[in-house]
C-alpha cells in the first residue's frame, strides 16, 4: 500500500481557520462502515447515535503552551522553541528554530528572565534537549509566556487559549490538542450521560509527530512517533464491562483509539495502563477494542487517516471524504466531524 493512495484534493478554503461557537454546531458526518452509506448531521445529533450502555472514551489531555520564544544570552537573537516532551523535572526536549542558534551549551533566556534554559543536548533528529533553571511551577510559567502551539496550517491568531483545549482536559502534557473532543460542550456530556451512556477517560500526551509527513512510499517502511498513554483502573474496568454485556465502546479521537489498541494489543484485553506507545495503524490492521468512531477530517497521506481507512474501509474513507469536500465541510483541527459507525 502506497502513501500516495491516501492523497485527495483539498481546496485551501476548507482549511478551518477558527473554532465555530457553540462547540457542537459544527457539521458531522455519519459513515456506516459496513455498507458506506453517508449521512449530513450537526455534532449536537450525534446523541441520536449512542445507545444506553454503550461508553464514549474521551482523552483528557490538556495542551500546554508550548510555544516560547528565547533570547541567545550571547548575542541576543532570538529562537523559537517548540516544547514536545518532559523529560524529567526541568529537562525537556524540544524543536528550536532556527537550529543552529541553540548549540550544546547555549544559554538562553525567556519573558524578559523569567525563565532561562540551557541546551544539553542535540539528538539525532535535530530536536534539543533543554533544562530550565526554575525553581517554581514551569507549568505556571509556561502559563504566562508560552503560545499554544497551533498547527501550521492555521495562520490566524487564536483569541482564546481554551478553544484549543476540550472542555474536560485536566492532564496537563500535549504539545497538540486530541481535536476531535473539541466539539463536545459540558452541557452535551451530561446529556450523553442522562441518556445511560458511560464516559470514560484516558490520557495520550499529544506529540507533534501527529503532524510528522510520512514521507515514504511504502506506508509499512513508515516509522511512527512514540507517545506516553495511561489506562485508570476504572476506565478498563468500564470497557471490560460493556464488552462483557455486548454494548459498544467509542472512541473519541485517534488519541483515545491509539491507546486503547496498544493497551488491548499488549495485553489481550484492557487493564489499568501506563506506557508508551508507537502503534501504527493502517489498512489490513485488526481492531481489539474499539466499536465506533468520532474523529476529524484529517491531512491528505498521513497516519491518521490511514487509521481511519483501517476502521471504516479504504474505499468508504475515501468516497466520505470526497463527499465532504464536496459539501464544503471544514477540514482538519478546527473543522468538522465524523462519525464512524
Amino acid at each position: 500500500m502506497k502513501t500516495s493512495d491516501f492523497f485527495y484534493e483539498l481546496p485551501q478554503e476548507l482549511i478551518a481557520q477558527t473554532p465555530v461557537e457553540p462547540r457542537d454546531s459544527s457539521r458531522l458526518l455519519i459513515l456506516n462502515k459496513n455498507d458506506g452509506s453517508i449521512e449530513h448531521r450537526i455534532f449536537r445529533d450525534l446523541t441520536d447515535y449512542l445507545n444506553p450502555g454503550d461508553c464514549l472514551i474521551l482523552n483528557d489531555t490538556r495542551v500546554i503552551p508550548a510555544r516560547i520564544y528565547g533570547v541567545k544570552k550571547e548575542t541576543g537573537a532570538v529562537v523559537e522553541f517548540l516544547l514536545l516532551k518532559q523529560i524529567e523535572n526541568n529537562v525537556w526536549e524540544c524543536l528550536c528554530k532556527p537550529g543552529k542558534r541553540a548549540k550544546e551549551g547555549t544559554q538562553f533566556s525567556f519573558g524578559d528572565g523569567i525563565l532561562n534554559c540551557t541546551v544539553t543536548d542535540v539528538k539525532e533528529d535535530g530536536n534539543r534537549l533543554i533544562k530550565f533553571d526554575c525553581t517554581t511551577n514551569i507549568y505556571a510559567v509556561l502559563d504566562k509566556i508560552g503560545q499554544m502551539p497551533l498547527p501550521p496550517y492555521i495562520t490566524e491568531k487564536l483569541e482564546d487559549k481554551e478553544r484549543y483545549q476540550t472542555v474536560y482536559s485536566r492532564e496537563l502534557g500535549s504539545a497538540a490538542a486530541p481535536t476531535a473532543g473539541l466539539h463536545f460542550t459540558e452541557e452535551m456530556l451530561e446529556t450523553i450521560k442522562a441518556m445511560g451512556v458511560n464516559i470514560g477517560y484516558v490520557t495520550l500526551h499529544v506529540g507533534l509527530g501527529t503532524f510528522r509527513p510520512v514521507k515514504v512510499d511504502d506506508v509499512t517502511k513508515h516509522k511512527m512517533h512514540s507517545e506516553h498513554y495511561h489506562i485508570p483502573k476504572e476506565t478498563a474496568d468500564l470497557i471490560n464491562k460493556t464488552k462483557a454485556e455486548g454494548n459498544r465502546v467509542i472512541s473519541v479521537g485517534t488519541t483515545s483509539c491509539r491507546t486503547l489498541e496498544s493497551s488491548a494489543t499488549k495485553n489481550g484485553c484492557i487493564r489499568e495502563d501506563e506506557d508508551d506507545t508507537s502503534i501504527f495503524i493502517y489498512p489490513g490492521y485488526e481492531f481489539k477494542c474499539i466499536d465506533a468512531l468520532v474523529t476529524n477530517f484529517h491531512l491528505p497521506e498521513s497516519t491518521l487517516i490511514m487509521l481511519v481507512s483501517a476502521f471504516a474501509g479504504y474505499d468508504n474513507v475515501m468516497n466520505a471524504y470526497k463527499e465532504a469536500v464536496d459539501k464544503k465541510y471544514r477540514f482538519f483541527s478546527f473543522g468538522d466531524a465524523m462519525f464512524i459507525e
